[in-house]
């Protein structure tokens, strides 16, 4: 959500300008590069001293365990990744229905405010009205 007092924000609608949004999405992109090779690289540091603890393994083993480790260590980040995703997801639906309906609760009160406000100045006017005959 954004602000309407926010610098780069559009300040007729308070809104992301187009540059602004695209510029988001490069760095998220960027973030999440930099994380999936921090990730690969510290698989890799793993695999690296995994085999360097079974000293009879062949290169060709090695390589092949490394690969292996490789794949299911970043299969298994990936799944982890996807599940916080959709739960993220989940959640701001969720978070997103009872803002909705906190909002109509709050309406809806302050609109019974401004009516029954309205009903007292009403009925202390035609009071002063007829007092004052």
């Amino acid at each position: 959500m954004t602000t309407p007092n926010r610098p780069g924000a559009d300040p007729g609608t308070g809104r992301d300008t187009p540059l602004e949004r695209q510029a988001g999405a490069l760095a998220n992109e960027v973030e999440g590069y930099l994380l999936l090779h921090a990730e690969r690289e510290q698989a890799q540091h793993e695999a690296e001293a995994l085999c360097g603890r079974l000293p009879w393994l062949t290169a060709g083993q090695a390589e092949d365990l490394t690969r292996h480790y490789l794949e299911q260590r970043l299969g298994l980040t990936r799944q982890a990744l996807q599940a916080t995703a959709d739960r993220a997801k989940r959640l701001r639906g969720e978070y997103e229905a009872r803002y909705a309906e906190l909002r109509g609760a709050l309406l809806r009160r302050h609109a019974l405010c401004a009516c029954a406000l309205l009903a007292v100045s009403t009925a202390t006017t035609t009071v002063s009205v007829l007092t004052a005959r």
